[in-house]
């Protein structure tokens, strides 16, 4: 077994990006890893614009041209970073589901009522999509469990918002309480959106059925239902959900960003669970995502609030979901996920 002070000895951090296959080009495998990143090109429910099962694949083929000195952890990359394969099942299941899914889609979005015969079909291929998710859900939930078992930290790489699901529930084993920081441009508190259980919009709602989520705090809000704000605001505090636009009359007003930071992360238990939509910044930021939304954060912004976390918190896991499929997307994908990684390393030294 090759040790790891060896494999970091002979990797030079600033020398040509090397396509060996791993994330960012780094020497290190399973066993040599203290992070391991998990993909799951997964997007089966997506009910807007698809491509973001690609979104791993564009991660991966931009992370190498990264330079890797990062200002908040300028050695973070020995922590060890790997992203084993992704299994071709999940990539062929996807395939297979995705025609299901766009038929329901279409079905519930007609106005005239659905005929005997339609409703039958709706649920049988109601059936086979929900059934396609939750075999997603108990493999990730199998890997996750391995890697904290090994003593390893997790990051989810999507994919659409639905994936981290069964990440959240291995953590929940671990971790008796710890509250979710959630980016993003939408809330997920959907119920079986679209029939779907395990909709990239109802991934808040699947969550909060975990009890040892005690807190959900939802930033960059902007596209969201009224059920949804009766949902945050009736639940006693479980959900702070700070709107876009609140946020940024704040700032018109005068406040700065790092005092609304701060603000923000005061609703947070000692351990924090990043789920980070990348609908979540600017789409400047991420075009080709699957529900693009005007307004949002700068990366800048993200960072901010993510190095509060870190300074005060400790970091147990993150998800990074909905990034688009191609070069520019996922090379600010690449970027979020390589600033999460260093940014759970100093939280939890």
């Amino acid at each position: 077994m090759t040790d790891k002070q060896q494999l970091i000895d002979a990797f030079d951090p600033g020398g040509v990006g090397l396509d060996n296959g791993n994330i960012f080009g780094f020497p290190f495998d399973y066993d040599t890893a203290d992070i391991v990143i998990l993909g799951v090109p997964w997007e089966v429910t997506v009910s807007f614009h698809s491509g973001t099962a690609q979104g791993p694949k564009a991660v991966l083929a931009a992370s190498p041209q990264l330079d890797f000195y990062d200002y908040d952890n300028p050695d973070g990359w020995q922590q060890g970073i790997y992203m084993p394969p992704m299994p071709d099942w999940i990539v062929e299941q996807n395939k297979a589901l995705r025609s299901p899914a766009e038929k329901i889609v279409a079905l519930t979005e007609q106005v005239t009522p659905l005929s005997p015969p339609q409703q039958e079909a709706l649920k049988q291929d109601l059936d086979r999509v929900n059934a396609g998710c939750d075999r997603v859900n108990q493999w990730l939930l199998g890997e996750t469990r391995k890697a904290l078992s090994a003593g390893k930290k997790v990051g989810i790489l999507g994919g659409d918002h639905s994936v981290p699901l069964g990440a959240l529930q291995a953590l929940a084993s671990q971790y008796p309480d710890f509250g979710i920081l959630h980016i993003d441009a939408h809330c997920d508190l959907r119920e079986a959106y679209q029939g779907f259980r395990f909709s990239h919009a109802s991934i808040m709602h699947n969550a909060l059925q975990i009890p040892q989520i005690s807190k959900l705090v939802q930033v960059g809000i902007r596209d969201v239902s009224a059920q949804e704000i009766h949902r945050a605001e009736t639940s006693q505090g479980r959900i702070v959900l700070h709107h876009d636009t609140a946020l940024k009359r704040s700032r018109y007003a005068g406040t700065a960003w790092l005092d609304l930071c701060r603000t923000i992360i005061q609703d947070l238990p000692p351990h924090v669970y990043i789920s980070f939509d990348i609908d979540g910044l600017d789409p400047k930021l991420c075009p080709k995502t699957g529900t693009p939304v005007p307004g949002g954060l700068e990366l800048d912004e993200a960072f901010c609030l993510l190095r509060e976390v870190a300074d005060s918190r400790e970091i147990i896991g993150f998800d990074l979901c909905e990034v688009g499929p191609d070069e520019w997307d996922g090379n600010v994908g690449a970027r979020i996920i390589y600033k999460l990684c260093n940014l759970m390393g100093l939280s939890s030294s």
